[in-house]
């Protein structure tokens, strides 16, 4: 992606000599830019998504409502096959590749800390995979000398071999990082995008619309309910399904995640727990969904159209669902290992991929959900007040 540091100027005012100081677009934000022109001049997509609407009511577009009408857009590509100007035309206009770019960038400019920003470039599908396997091979290298590898006297209580203590000691700093590193971050995205889209207060029934959108993925439905695209023209409601199979599997696996850790500190029921208890049937459900959606994600990643996004962020999105679909398929094999002598040979490789996808969260394609939740948030408060320009469509 052609991308260039976000440099700033400062201009003077003619009228009264006022200085101020004005952002430097890159590249990519120039060529977001460009296209809104010339699509607010056509607008045949109007209908298609929240990108169209948001865009009616400006006449000009800075670096804040660049990022802000980057991370509405979801990339499903109906606008760019309804474009009457997309390549071969000699206007190029490809909204979907253009987003995407400006997204990535987005979410590097964003990173907290600052200098970590530049991690969102290298998170590939090679570091993912390499993180998950050294971090495994540490474990198994310290259990095997311990002498507990293979077989052991743990009789399907994994606690026997790294205490429920130690767990929460190695996992909780880090949940708490990813925790604040993406708040810091979206909360400067919340920040600098908010005088570009009214500023007006947050209210309930933006916040239930935003959540509304937010939850149904409604606008990977192609802007007719059809869905959207992938290798090709044709429609296909697969990237919607798949994405849902993913995001609720999470869910899922986080709750079975909060359950357990009420029981243990709160009813003083201590884990392991057995089939069927709630943090089980909430961990299989969500582990059985994670992996089908992230494989089917993994195939239409494969398989879209290099037209259709970013080229160069795809080793960021392979890796994150590498990540999710082996911390999911390596939990069941878990759960299913418990009472055979892989036990901890099991738990190793489990534990080197959750810890690499907890590494990973903050400067990865998780990000991604984080922006665009706040995005649509924006747009339902943007949307209740007054058109600014009275050119709105909404």
């Amino acid at each position: 992606m052609r991308q260039l540091e976000a440099l700033t100027r400062e201009a003077v005012s003619l009228a009264s000599g006022e200085r101020r100081v004005i952002p430097i677009l890159s590249a990519s934000e120039a060529e977001v830019g460009r296209q809104m022109q010339i699509c607010n001049a056509c607008r045949y997509c109007e209908g298609f998504c929240a990108v169209f609407p948001a865009m009616t009511r400006r006449l000009e577009f800075g670096r804040a409502d660049i990022h802000y009408l980057a991370n509405l857009c979801h990339n499903c590509g109906a606008c760019l096959h309804a474009c009457q100007y997309a390549p071969p035309h000699e206007f190029a206009v490809n909204v979907p590749k253009a987003m995407a770019e400006v997204r990535g960038q987005t979410y590097a400019d964003y990173a907290w800390p600052p200098a970590l920003g530049r991690l969102y470039r290298r998170n590939g599908l090679t570091l993912s995979l390499a993180l998950a396997a050294g971090l495994a091979l540490f474990l198994l290298l310290a259990v095997a000398l311990n002498g507990t590898l293979w077989g052991g006297r743990l009789e399907g209580n994994f606690y026997r071999l790294f205490p429920h203590g130690l767990l929460v000691g190695l996992f909780a700093p880090v949940f708490g990082f990813v925790v604040f590193a993406l708040g810091k971050g979206v909360t400067r995205f919340w920040r600098e995008i908010t005088p570009a889209t009214s500023g007006a207060p947050l209210r309930a029934p933006a916040a239930v619309e935003a959540a509304d959108a937010v939850l149904r993925l409604k606008y990977l439905d192609g802007g007719h309910g059809e869905g959207c695209h992938n290798e090709d023209d044709a429609y296909t409601l697969s990237r919607r399904r798949f994405h849902h199979l993913t995001f609720y599997g999470f869910l899922l696996c986080f709750a079975a995640t909060c359950v357990a850790t009420l029981y243990h500190y709160l009813l003083g029921w201590q884990a392991p727990y057995e089939w069927p208890s709630l943090p089980k049937l909430l961990g299989v459900a969500g582990g059985v969904s994670l992996m089908v959606g992230t494989a089917g994600l993994w195939r239409l990643n494969r398989r879209r159209h290099p037209l259709h996004g970013d080229v160069a962020q795809k080793p960021m999105d392979l890796g994150f669902i590498a990540l999710l679909f082996l911390a999911s398929a390596s939990g069941l094999a878990l759960w299913l290992g418990r009472g055979t002598p892989a036990l901890a040979l099991l738990l190793c490789l489990h534990l080197g991929v959750v810890m690499a996808l907890f590494a990973t969260l903050p400067y990865g394609k998780f990000a991604h959900g984080i922006f665009r939740s706040a995005a649509l948030l924006r747009h339902a408060v943007e949307k209740r007040q007054p058109n600014p320009v009275g050119l709105g469509a909404d």
